[in-house]
């Protein structure tokens, strides 16, 4: 099992599973290349389940995810960050990290290239490897005080209008305390993984994956005084719908209810974690740079 301790000696690993994007093009010869680049380092491969099943690959025992703790060492993941949120959510708390192999244009979570991926990936599972345990929220939509779905989110929970719709107004409580009333396209509640996702793009701030808290982002509001914030990571958010058609909440875009008027969404900081790997020389600015183009310097300078 992975220990994060910084001191800690960091072994090989032995059992390695691949979880891949079903639609991306040339996925499945991407994923046996990758196999048998692991395979020769020694690994024992396996393949998930749902991976395996929709693009038919066989020659490598499959696993769930459910019986990934105990059984495997390390989840190599080939895709983009949408694959990295559907397999951390699943895997959150089993101690089992996860190391990302990028095959999208963007990517903070999936961040090493697949163009280097034979000469990263085998110093990582040597045990040259930085590890970053990152938090995740727990959400819960009550209806007339009863649970009608409870679900995770390592990027976001965001309570949002369809396209179609009119404003949405919400009730924000924290911790019990009354903060507004807020007239808006929907409100993003965010981990520091998230605030370089949906809530970037709502004008929310950039937070260190090492900070300790959780973002409030307005999507459109209807005051310009309604900004974001960051409250404490023990904070207790609840969100009341109280007024509004064809509203959704959703958990990294991938688990929804329909909403009601009177409904209430609770979110927190789950205790559950996950655990990524990058190379030895990782930086999180080298990456916000690569991704955000800061790099980019007039001509001039």
């Amino acid at each position: 099992m992975l220990s994060l301790s910084p001191n800690s000696s960091k072994k090989p690993f032995k059992r390695v599973a691949l979880v891949g994007k079903f639609h991306a093009d040339g996925i499945e010869e991407h994923l046996k290349d990758l196999a048998k680049l692991v395979a020769g380092l020694g690994c024992e491969i396996f393949i998930e389940s749902e991976t395996a099943t929709h693009l038919g690959l066989s020659g490598y025992p499959i696993k769930t995810p459910q019986d990934f703790a105990g059984a495997i060492d390390l989840v190599v993941v080939l895709g983009g960050d949408g694959t990295m949120l559907g397999i951390a959510r699943q895997l959150a708390g089993s101690n089992v990290p996860l190391v990302g192999i990028n095959m999208g244009r963007l990517g903070y979570m999936t961040d090493i290239p697949f163009q280097s991926v034979k000469d990263t990936l085998p110093k990582i599972i040597a045990g040259e490897y930085e590890a970053d345990t990152r938090t995740l929220l727990e959400g819960v939509v009550l209806r007339d005080k009863q649970e009608i779905n409870r679900a995770l989110a390592l990027n976001d929970v965001v309570v949002n209008r369809s396209g179609i719709s009119g404003m949405v107004e919400l009730a924000v409580h924290v911790n019990g305390s009354f903060m507004y009333i807020q007239r808006s396209d929907g409100l993003i509640i965010s981990t520091p993984t998230g605030s370089t996702a949906y809530a970037l793009s709502a004008g929310g701030p950039i937070l260190h994956p090492h900070v300790a808290g959780i973002l409030l982002a307005p999507i459109a509001p209807h005051s310009l005084s309604n900004r974001p914030i960051v409250l404490p990571q023990d904070s207790l958010t609840e969100i009341e719908m109280v007024n509004g058609l064809d509203v959704i909440v959703n958990f990294d875009m991938q688990s929804q209810t329909n909403l009601q008027s009177g409904d209430r969404i609770q979110v927190r900081q789950s205790d559950k974690t996950i655990a990524l790997l990058h190379p030895s020389n990782h930086s999180d600015y080298k990456t916000l740079r690569e991704k955000l183009h800061w790099n980019e310097y007039p001509s001039t300078f």
